[in-house]
C-alpha cells in the first residue's frame, strides 16, 4: 500500500516541517518484470516446475533468465519396454518421442535397463511424460499416441517390444 506517513513519526525523526510518504514496491512485482513471469501468485506455489528453473540463478554467472511457461493441465505417464539391438542410445528414443508426439512429450526418462542372464539380450524400459500446454489430453489420445510412438521404434530402431 501507500499513503501519507503520520506527522508523529516526521517529528521523531527531527523532520516536522516536511511532509512524508510511505509506498512501497514488492519484489515480486519486481521479479515478474524481471523475469516475464505472467501471475504473482506463482511466486507462492510450491510447484518445482517453476521454483527449480530459478535455481543457481545469478551465482552461476548467469545474468539473463526467461520464465518458461509449463502446463496447468495434469500429465499421463506411460511406459514403453522393448529388447534392443547393441549400440542404441538414450537420446535416439528421444529423438524419436519428440518426432512422433512433438511438444506433449514433458519428459522422456530411462527408467530401467536389463540384461537377460541365459540370452545377454538388452532391454530398456522408458517413461514418457504426455502433458498439453493447452488442455487435458484424453486417454484415447495418449494411447493413439503411444502406439504410434511404440510403430515408429520397431520401424526406425529395431527394437523387440515387451
Amino acid at each position: 500500500g501507500c499513503g501519507v506517513m503520520r506527522q508523529k513519526i516526521l517529528q521523531n525523526g527531527g523532520l516536522s516541517a516536511h511532509t512524508g510518504w510511505a509506498f512501497g514496491l514488492g519484489l515480486e512485482r519486481l521479479a515478474m518484470i524481471l523475469f516475464q513471469v505472467p501471475d504473482i501468485r506463482l511466486f507462492w506455489s510450491k510447484d518445482p516446475r517453476f521454483s527449480d528453473q530459478f535455481k543457481g540463478f545469478g551465482s552461476s554467472g548467469q545474468r539473463s533468465l526467461t520464465f518458461a511457461p509449463f502446463s496447468k493441465y495434469p500429465g499421463c505417464y506411460k511406459d514403453v519396454a522393448f529388447w534392443h539391438p547393441d549400440g542404441l542410445h538414450d537420446n535416439d528414443v528421444s529423438e524419436i518421442v519428440r518426432s512422433v508426439v512433438g511438444d506433449v512429450a514433458e519428459e522422456v526418462k530411462l527408467l530401467s535397463e536389463f540384461q537377460h542372464p541365459k540370452t545377454l539380450r538388452r532391454s530398456k524400459c522408458f517413461r514418457v511424460s504426455y502433458r498439453s500446454m493447452e488442455r487435458t489430453l484424453t486417454n484415447e489420445e495418449v494411447d493413439a499416441m503411444q502406439s504410434e510412438l511404440c510403430a515408429k521404434l520397431v520401424e526406425t530402431l529395431g527394437v523387440e517390444l515387451r
